[in-house]
C-alpha cells in the first residue's frame, strides 16, 4: 500500500511514488522510451473511477517513479495527470503497460484514455499491453475541512482525553 500526502494548494499539488513495473514488463520488443503507464484510481468511498499517465515518469531497473498532480478543482486532465483525490482516504489503483512503437506522445488522438481503449492501428498510437501493477493508495490532506482531524488535549485532573474538533 502507498500513502501519499499532499498540500492542497490553489494550483493542486504534486506527489512522487515508487513501484515495481519492469518485472511484469510486457513489450519487451521496444525501449523504455516508448513505454508509458496509465493508472486508474478507484475510490473505495464513491467508487468514482479516474485515470491518469504520470506527469513524470522514470524507469529504472528496479523501480518505476510516477509523479501525479492533485488538482483542487474538477478539471481533472488524464493527458497532465491532474486527478482531484477529493474525497480523501483509500484508493484502489491499476498500472496498465502502454507502448508505441513511433514517437510516444500523449494526445487524445494518440494515448488510450482507458485500459479498454483501442486506436487504430498506428506507429504513433500508443496500445494497452496489459496489467502490470496493482494495489492500495491513502491519500491524506494535511489541513483543510475534507478530513477531520483529532487532537489530543491534557484534561486539568491529568488524564488525557480525546476531543473532536476545536
Amino acid at each position: 500500500m502507498f500513502q501519499g500526502i499532499y498540500k492542497a494548494l490553489a494550483t493542486g499539488g504534486e506527489y512522487t511514488w515508487k513501484v515495481s513495473t519492469e518485472d511484469r514488463r510486457i513489450d519487451t520488443s521496444v525501449t523504455t522510451a516508448h513505454i508509458q503507464y496509465l493508472v486508474k484510481f478507484t475510490n473505495d468511498m464513491d467508487k468514482r473511477v479516474v485515470y491518469a499517465y504520470p506527469t513524470k515518469l522514470g524507469i529504472y531497473d528496479r523501480y518505476t517513479t510516477m509523479t501525479f498532480v492533485h488538482s483542487s478543482t474538477a478539471n481533472e486532465n488524464y493527458l497532465t495527470s491532474e486527478v482531484n483525490f477529493i474525497p480523501n482516504g483509500y484508493w484502489y489503483y491499476e498500472i496498465y503497460e502502454v507502448s508505441w512503437i513511433g514517437t510516444l506522445t500523449l494526445t487524445t488522438l494518440t494515448a488510450p484514455a482507458t485500459e479498454t481503449t483501442v486506436l487504430p492501428v498506428a506507429n504513433a498510437n500508443g496500445v494497452v499491453k496489459g496489467l502490470v501493477g496493482q494495489g492500495k493508495l491513502y491519500m491524506a490532506e494535511p489541513s483543510g475541512e475534507e478530513q477531520v482531524q483529532y487532537n489530543q488535549h491534557p484534561e486539568p485532573a491529568g488524564t488525557n482525553y480525546i476531543y473532536y474538533g476545536q
